[in-house]
C-alpha cells in the first residue's frame, strides 16, 4: 500500500477505503457530467438571452465559433496529458505535474473556490425556477430557499451513492432538456420571427463591432463544466482514452449546439428586438413591465409547439439547473477527496465508502457548506438571482478560466520535462501554449468586464462586489501557494505526495 493510501485507511472493521469506484464510467457517462454542468436549457434560455440584451450584440451566436476553437486548442494538450495522469484532482494534478507542486496547491485552492461558487450560486436560480413552476402549475407557493433545501437533500443522498447512478440520473435529465431546446430550434427554423431567417447572428462584422469583451465573457460562462472529464479519470473504464474522447466530443457538441440555438433564439424574437429593451416590452417579452429576454424561448416556443411543450420547458428549466448542481457537486467532492488523500486537507476528506466507492466525507461537507450559504442569503433576504446566482457563478467562471490557462502551460512544462513521451510537438507545445495565451486574454477580458457580469449593465458604476469577488478568488490562489511552500519546508513527506493520485509516483 502506498503512503497516499495509508494516510486515509481506517481502523480494522471500518467502512471506508481510499479508492473511488473503479471502471464505473464510459465515454457517454462522462459526456453526461460534462454537458450537464453547462446546463444547456439554462444557458440558452437564460444566459445567452441575457447576453443579447446586456451587450446589445446581435451576433452572439458567432462568438461560439472562436470560443470553440480556443477550447479545442486547450483540449489538444489536455487530452494528451490525460493519458498519463489519473487523479480526481484534475487541474490540481495537472498543474502539480507540469508547473510544480506549490503551483498545484495554488490551483487546487482556486478550483475549490471556483467549483463551490458555481455549485452554490446555481442554487439561487434553481430555487426561483422550481418555485415559479410549482406556484404557476401546481399551485404550491413556497419560498425559493425551501426548494433549495429539498434539492440539497437529494444531492447529498446521490453524492454518497455510486457514481454511475449519478450518471444515469444526469442522462435522463440531459436528454430531456436537449430535446426541448432541439424542438424549439426546429420550430423557429420552420417558422422564424419578425425579421425572418436572418443570418445576422453569424456575421463577424456585427459580432466584433459591439461590446466584444463583455459578449465573449458571457459566452465563456456557457462552456463552464466541459473541462471536468479528468475529475472522473480514476472512475473511468479506460481513462487513457475515455477522458480525451469525452472532452473532444463535448467541446464539439456544445459549441455547435450553442451556436445554432443562440442564433435561433435571436431569430425567434428578431435580432433587432432582442437587443432593444423597449422593443422587448412592446413584443410581450417582459416581466412586471420590465424587459425580460429569458421569456423569449418559452413564449415563442409555446406559440409554435403548444402549451404542453411550454409546461415541459418550464419544468425542465428547473431540472436543468438540478443536473448542473449535481455535476458540480461531484466535481467539488472529488477535488476535496484528492486533497485529503494526499494530506493537503485533513485526511478525513480522503475517506471513501467501501460499498459505493463515493468520497462520502467530502460529498457531505460540500452539501452542508452549500445549504449553509443558501440559508445565509435567505436570512439576509437577498435576491437569489441577482446576488447568490449572479455573484457566485460569475466568480466561478473566472476561476475556471484561470485554471484552464494554468493547465495549458502545465501541459507544456510536463512534456518538456518528459521528451521521451510519444507526443508530437503540436499536442505537447504549440496547441497548449497558444491555448494558454488565448485563455489568459479571455481571463483579462473577464476581469475587465466583471462589473458588467455582476450588474448586467454595460455603463453601471463599479459595484463593490466587482472588487471583492476577484480578490477572494486570486487571494485563495495566493493562500494555496503559501500552503504549498509551508508543506515543502515543514512536511516534505506530504509535499512529495502532491499530485500523485492513488499511489502514483512522480
Amino acid at each position: 500500500m502506498s503512503r497516499a493510501e495509508s494516510t486515509v485507511t481506517p481502523p480494522a472493521g471500518g467502512t471506508e477505503s481510499a479508492k473511488l469506484h473503479r471502471r464505473a464510467l464510459g465515454v457517454p457517462d462522462l459526456m453526461f457530467f460534462i454537458i450537464a454542468a453547462s446546463a444547456p436549457l439554462t444557458a440558452v434560455a437564460g444566459g445567452q438571452a441575457a447576453t443579447y440584451l446586456v451587450t446589445g450584440n446581435r451576433a452572439v451566436a458567432f462568438m461560439f465559433i472562436p470560443l470553440g476553437i480556443v477550447l479545442a486548442l486547450f483540449t489538444v494538450g489536455y487530452a494528451a496529458m490525460s493519458r498519463y495522469i489519473e487523479n480526481a484532482g484534475a487541474f490540481y494534478a495537472y498543474v502539480s505535474k507540469g508547473l510544480g507542486r506549490v503551483s498545484g496547491i495554488g490551483a487546487a485552492f482556486i478550483a475549490l473556490i471556483a467549483y463551490n461558487s458555481m455549485q452554490i450560486g446555481i442554487y439561487g436560480l434553481f430555487g426561483v425556477a422550481l418555485g415559479g413552476f410549482m406556484a404557476n402549475f401546481v399551485g404550491l407557493a413556497l419560498p425559493w430557499w425551501f426548494w433549495c433545501l429539498v434539492a440539497g437533500v437529494v444531492i447529498a443522498l446521490l453524492g454518497v451513492l455510486q457514481i454511475d447512478l449519478n450518471a444515469k440520473v444526469l442522462a435522463v435529465m440531459l436528454g430531456l432538456e436537449v430535446l426541448i431546446v432541439a424542438l424549439f430550434d426546429i420550430a423557429i427554423f420552420a417558422d422564424p420571427g419578425p425579421q425572418g431567417l436572418t443570418m445576422i447572428g453569424f456575421s463577424p462584422t456585427v459580432a466584433f463591432s459591439t461590446a466584444v469583451g463583455a459578449t465573449l465573457t458571457f459566452c465563456v460562462a456557457s462552456f463552464v463544466g466541459f473541462e471536468s472529464a479528468a475529475i472522473y479519470s480514476e472512475e473511468c473504464r479506460d481513462p487513457r482514452r475515455t477522458v480525451a474522447r469525452a472532452t473532444y466530443l463535448a467541446v464539439g457538441l456544445i459549441a455547435i449546439f450553442y451556436a445554432l440555438s443562440s442564433w435561433l433564439l435571436g431569430v425567434a424574437a428578431g435580432p433587432n428586438t432582442i437587443v432593444d429593451p423597449g422593443a422587448l416590452v412592446k413584443a410581450g417579452f417582459a416581466t412586471d413591465g420590465a424587459p425580460d429576454p429569458t421569456t423569449v424561448l418559452f413564449i415563442t416556443g409555446a406559440e409554435r409547439l403548444g402549451q404542453i411543450w411550454g409546461t415541459a420547458a418550464a419544468l425542465l428549466f428547473a431540472t436543468s439547473l438540478f443536473a448542473a448542481l449535481l455535476s458540480f457537486h461531484n466535481a467539488v467532492a472529488r477535488y476535496a477527496f484528492a486533497l485529503g488523500r494526499e494530506g493537503v486537507l485533513p485526511s478525513i476528506f480522503g475517506r471513501v465508502n467501501r460499498r459505493t466507492g463515493a468520497p462520502w466525507v467530502a460529498s457531505l461537507t460540500q452539501s452542508i457548506l452549500a445549504l449553509t450559504v443558501v440559508l445565509v442569503f435567505a436570512i439576509a433576504a437577498a435576491n437569489p438571482v441577482l446576488t447568490l446566482f449572479t455573484w457566485l457563478t460569475n466568480l466561478g467562471a473566472l476561476g475556471v478560466l484561470l485554471l484552464m490557462a494554468a493547465t495549458s502551460f502545465a501541459v507544456v512544462g510536463y512534456f518538456r520535462r518528459r521528451p521521451q513521451e510519444s507526443v508530437g510537438s503540436w499536442a505537447a507545445t504549440w496547441a497548449p501554449a497558444l491555448a494558454g495565451i488565448l485563455l489568459l486574454l479571455l481571463l483579462v477580458l473577464g476581469v475587465a468586464n466583471f462589473n458588467v457580469l455582476i450588474t448586467g449593465l454595460t455603463n453601471a458604476p463599479i459595484d463593490t462586489m466587482t472588487v471583492v469577488l476577484p480578490v477572494i478568488l486570486f487571494g485563495g490562489g495566493i493562500v494555496g501557494l503559501i500552503v504549498g511552500a509551508v508543506l515543502k519546508r515543514n512536511r516534505p513527506e506530504v509535499y512529495e505526495r502532491i499530485g500523485g493520485g492513488a499511489g502514483a509516483e512522480e
